[in-house]
């Protein structure tokens, strides 16, 4: 398999005038194409941070990140970041919102915008591109927030918490939409979430990490039984799922001994 990221003995420190605090420590993990990897770990364990430093927000105290063999440097066009709020310019209605990633790089053209046009069509939001975020959903922000996204084409995708401001109910269902989106477009994810069902839902593959500093303590490959196609929302139902959420769930709670 190709191997899209490769982050090697990663550490982070922060540092501030009374004293350094340590985040990431060797941490080590790789992604694949075509692949959703999941990143589970205790509150405040730095995985925002992992994202950061895969995208080059933010360079690590040591160790390496690749993306497509080459060495992280500062930003890169060909990865995607999906926040955990939507970030839409309420100024701007949906069509211009999606459309800003690529003037941004300078990439806007008919063709682009034509493109563009068909992934709105194509995931239900065509009928919306002359409205103001304001007039939308929640859930339907977030679709527009991923089309954004997708837009650039990008290679990567990183996902911080996309769906943590939903309800319940929007959640599960926002979700399932990106779940299936993602998968139609081929693309490869990191997804940050502290939502265990959420990661066995979607996830290929998911990374367990420690408390602060974090470092890997498990990787778990997702391998569920279906009677139809593999979704967010059907992989609910599968008979591995509980196992699965019981062992990280225990993996999880630094009291369970």
């Amino acid at each position: 398999m190709e191997k899209i990221v490769d982050v090697k003995n990663v550490s982070m420190h922060y540092h501030t005038l009374e004293r350094e605090t340590p985040a990431l420590r060797n941490l080590s993990f790789c992604v694949y194409k075509g692949e959703m990897v999941a990143i589970v770990g205790p509150s405040g364990c730095g995985k925002s941070t992992i994202l950061s430093i895969i995208s080059g927000l933010l360079k690590p105290s040591s160790g390496e990140v690749k993306v497509n063999e080459k060495a992280v440097n500062g930003s890169n066009k060909k990865i995607g970041y999906m926040f955990q709020k939507d970030h839409l310019f309420e100024w701007r209605n949906i069509l211009n919102n999606v459309l800003i990633g690529l003037e941004i790089q300078n990439k806007l053209n008919e063709k682009t915008q034509a493109t563009t046009q068909k992934l709105l069509d194509m995931y239900g939001l065509g009928d919306f591109k002359d409205h103001y975020p304001s007039q939308l959903s929640g859930g339907m922000r977030q679709r527009v927030a991923l089309i954004r996204t997708l837009a650039i084409e990008p290679e990567l995708l990183l996902l911080d918490e996309p769906f943590s401001a939903l309800d319940y109910q929007t959640r599960l269902a926002v979700s399932d939409d990106i779940g299936r989106i993602l998968k139609k477009e081929k693309k490869t994810a990191i997804m940050v979430t502290h939502d265990i069902s959420e990661a066995i839902s979607m996830a290929d593959r998911i990374i367990v990490l420690t408390n602060r500093p974090a470092t890997v303590k498990s990787i778990h490959t997702i391998k569920l039984t279906l009677k139809h196609e593999r979704t967010p929302l059907t992989s609910r139902e599968a008979p591995e799922f509980r196992h699965y959420f019981n062992t990280i769930w225990k993996e999880l709670d630094v009291h369970v001994q």
